[in-house]
């Protein structure tokens, strides 16, 4: 690769390209200025149904009370028809070849009309200098979106602070921007490597410049981080993948580092201000949290560094790892990172915290109970440690380190109507919206919920019924309406043994929240209820037939999978407010939800003179 733009006569063509790179980031900064600007007024209108929640002066304080709110919500509307929509490849294999939602494909649609407008602005001349020119062009196109990739790509990220959103949400734009970064460079490469061999001195260029060598190692960087960044090679050891993934974003700023003139090398600084401050916050992060300087004497597993945890085996593929001490706050649909050292040196994993607030009564001894499920890596040695410790008679804890609490969700009590929808373990971030909803001290505008829980097997839910038969009580104390659906759509549980059979009562992904007994074992507390220990019941609780929870008047059960359309409409058209769906699964159940909801949106014409509601709709996926 050339240089960017010293020598050859060419140096005319860099004003030109430096003038673009700054254009580029004074788009970036409008359109975060802009979602500022929209993050604030959601929070007045917000606001402003809180407050007409809290004085109870209108029928339906949801609703948008005057003009300027009214066209707000128009906008809201038009904007959510044309981005939920999403097309899923249901082959067998080939299912992570999904493409974006539709208001993701827009958005990239509209920055690569943005990059191809620079790369070829002016510089499509055909004359002497006209390979260099668009060489020169795409090298400086490729070096001004560097340090946007990483930003990103950090978790204490500062977009996704202006934006209102969470890393996890801006990960998928990290991964396209790289990919338009490698073609950039590529555009960049090409065309001085044709002007060379056209000329006939690739040989002398690359013994006369070192730099073009660089540029090479950077492109071929490049190309392995975006071929071992596909889901396929991804999934087959995710542990590996996020360790030479860090070497090769560190590795590759060395490269270009190495390889651009002064002029630009601003660019590979910023990416590694980037680098550094998310370094720097996560330690920050890391060290408030786990290092305590005078840890509580009275609670359980309390200690200055890390906390204590304790590890049980559920069965053979569900591990339940108690965290004690836990004196940060967080909300319902945040997740943390667990480091266990002892495990994994270099590892920290990210974990829903499936329980909405900390719990009465436990002040700084709360504890966080997550639920992993036994795959390969990390989550198999966890597994394996605590069954071996079990199998032995003994109670096996471990030190383990977290960060966070990361994640935006929004607001779950501003909507009339909520209605969550998950599949199997998507209950564990679903139960705690509706546990948060439900035990809120606050203004509450919520006033109905519907959930449904979708399942191949009865017994892999009996642990989320039995809550939300908590729920269903808690319910009826607050006033909100709540209708529970659950579909099983192969149930394939033996009879109830007269010896005594025993089944597994809780799935994989997190779970919530717990305190310690007086004997150190795991209980889980529900607000209001009593306590209930998740383990032992787990244990000892006589199997049940899909049929046996059937006759419950409070739940309604089903064998067939579940008509998601009518289920979503039901709710929607007896609103008279503003609902929120909010669905956790694969990608199947989350690309339906979303069809179904843009399409739900568009035929009622909401927020345009039909009298129709908003229907607000978050989304958790099984993609990591």
């Amino acid at each position: 690769m050339g240089g960017m733009g010293h020598d050859h006569g060419t140096n005319g063509f860099q004003p030109r390209n430096m003038e673009l790179a700054r254009v580029f980031w004074y788009i970036i900064a409008g359109v975060m200025g802009f979602l500022a600007a929209c993050r604030i007024i959601d929070l007045y209108a917000s606001q402003m149904r809180l407050r007409r929640c809290a004085s109870n002066s209108v029928e339906f304080p949801t609703k948008p009370n005057n003009r300027f709110l009214e066209v707000w919500a128009t906008l809201t509307a038009v904007v959510r028809e044309a981005s939920y929509p999403q097309l899923h490849v249901s082959i067998r294999g080939f299912s992570w070849m999904t493409p974006p939602p539709l208001g993701r494909v827009i958005l990239l649609l509209i920055y690569w009309a943005i990059i191809i407008s620079m790369m070829t602005d002016g510089a499509v001349v055909k004359d002497a200098f006209y390979w260099e020119r668009i060489g020169f062009r795409n090298a400086w196109v490729s070096i001004m979106q560097i340090p946007l990739m990483y930003l990103l790509a950090s978790k204490c990220n500062v977009l996704g602070w202006i934006a209102g959103t969470s890393h996890e949400r801006l990960n998928w734009l990290h991964r396209w921007v790289a990919r338009t970064v490698f073609v950039t460079a590529t555009v960049h490469g090409w065309h001085f490597w044709t002007e060379w061999v056209i000329a006939d001195f690739v040989d002398y260029q690359l013994n006369m410049m070192p730099m073009i060598k660089y540029g090479l190692a950077a492109w071929g960087i490049l190309l392995w981080a975006l071929v071992s960044s596909f889901a396929p090679l991804r999934w087959m050891s995710y542990e590996f993948f996020v360790l030479q993934h860090i070497v090769t974003a560190v590795v590759f700023l060395w490269a270009v580092y190495e390889h651009v003139p002064p002029a630009a090398q601003y660019n590979v600084w910023f990416a590694i201000a980037a680098i550094c401050s998310d370094r720097v916050c996560r330690t920050a992060l890391l060290v408030w949290q786990n290092v305590k300087i005078r840890p509580e004497k009275g609670c359980k597993g309390g200690q200055k560094i890390g906390h204590q945890a304790q590890v049980r085996a559920v069965g053979d593929s569900v591990t339940v790892v108690t965290i004690k001490d836990v004196h940060f706050k967080w909300r319902a649909g945040q997740h943390l990172y667990l480091w266990v050292p002892t495990l994994g040196p270099l590892e920290a994993h990210p974990y829903t915290i499936a329980c909405a607030h900390q719990l009465p009564e436990t002040c700084i001894c709360n504890s966080i109970q997550l639920v992993v499920r036994k795959h390969k890596g990390f989550s198999r040695r966890i597994h394996d440690v605590a069954a071996k410790a079990q199998a032995e008679g003994k109670k096996e804890t471990r030190t383990v380190f977290v960060s966070g609490p990361y994640g935006v969700p929004p607001r779950w009590d501003i909507y009339e109507t909520i209605v969550l929808i998950s599949a199997s373990t998507g209950a564990s971030f679903t139960l705690p919206i509706l546990e948060s909803v439900l035990h809120t001290e606050k203004t509450n505008c919520t006033k109905r919920i519907d959930f449904l829980l979708t399942a191949r097997q009865g017994e892999e839910i009996d642990f989320y019924v039995r809550r939300l038969h908590e729920f269903i009580e808690r319910a009826k104390t607050v006033g909100i309406e709540l209708l529970v659906h659950i579909a099983v759509t192969r149930n394939t549980s033996p009879p109830a043994s007269s010896h005594g059979a025993k089944i597994q009562t809780i799935d994989s992904g997190p779970a919530g929240a717990s305190g310690d007994d007086a004997n150190g074992d795991v209980i889980e507390k529900v607000a209001g209820s009593p306590a209930v220990d998740v383990e032992r019941t787990a244990a000892s609780t006589p199997e049940k037939r899909l049929s046996t929870a059937s006759v419950d008047s409070h739940v309604h059960h089903a064998s067939v999978r579940p008509d998601i359309a009518a289920f979503i409409r039901t709710p929607v058209e007896v609103s008279g407010g503003e609902t929120s769906v909010v669905v956790c699964g694969g990608p199947s159940l989350v690309s339906r939800v979303r069809n179904c909801v843009a399409s739900l949106s568009d035929e009622r014409a909401v927020h345009k003179g039909t009298g129709a509601q908003g229907i607000q709709l978050h989304v958790e996926e099984y993609s990591f």
